[in-house]
């Protein structure tokens, strides 16, 4: 077996947001010699976090390993940098997508999770944000999530359950079942 000419390294940057701040992080990357193979950048609160999956040469990766430090020393971000592999992924050939705004409660984000769980979705994204309560209107809790079911798995089971939580919760929801063509070896 030939060892993989590219090494991975999964970046986590969490600090105050500033203007520019991502763009340092992304040169700073580049300069090494690193591409960045996949990304995610949240807002929460006055923060920012920034994921990214890195690939690149032994050399590359080893040299964002020992220089990104220093970088975020100087930026005031906290960094958290793990070693990984390339890993082929599983057919997925269904993906759900799903949007809900309900009345902000403790465990709502849970219970939605767990219907995901209980029909062996794998969640690739979940996305929440709570808008405060105003003018006398409780406070509002908006979800989105992407999920890819197994080729085992039926993903349009999924629907009538969602449907029904949604009724339980009071919630306002979408839920829209994409099944990919399969692909003959």
């Amino acid at each position: 077996m030939t060892p993989s000419p590219h090494h991975y390294l999964v970046i986590t940057a969490l600090g105050a947001d500033r203007p520019g701040i991502v763009n340092t992080i992304t040169r700073h990357v580049s300069s090494c010699g690193c591409n960045i193979e996949d990304s995610r950048l949240a807002m929460l609160g006055e923060e920012f976090t920034f994921i990214m999956l890195l690939s690149g040469t032994w050399n590359a990766i080893t040299l964002i390993e020992s220089t990104l430090p220093l970088k975020g020393a100087e930026l005031d971000l906290l960094i958290v940098m793990k070693r990984t592999a390339a890993q082929e992924r599983p057919a997925m050939p269904a993906t759900v997508w799903v949007q809900v705004e309900v009345t902000d409660s403790p465990h709502l984000i849970e219970r939605f999770t767990n219907l995901f769980d209980i029909h062996h979705m794998n969640i690739a994204e979940l996305s929440s944000r709570t808008q405060p309560a105003q003018d006398g209107n409780p406070a509002q809790l908006y979800i989105q999530i992407t999920a890819h079911s197994p080729a085992s798995q039926d993903a349009s089971v999924i629907e009538d359950a969602f449907k029904a939580l949604c009724t339980e919760l009071k919630a306002q929801g979408s839920i829209n079942v994409v099944n990919y063509p399969q692909q003959d070896d």
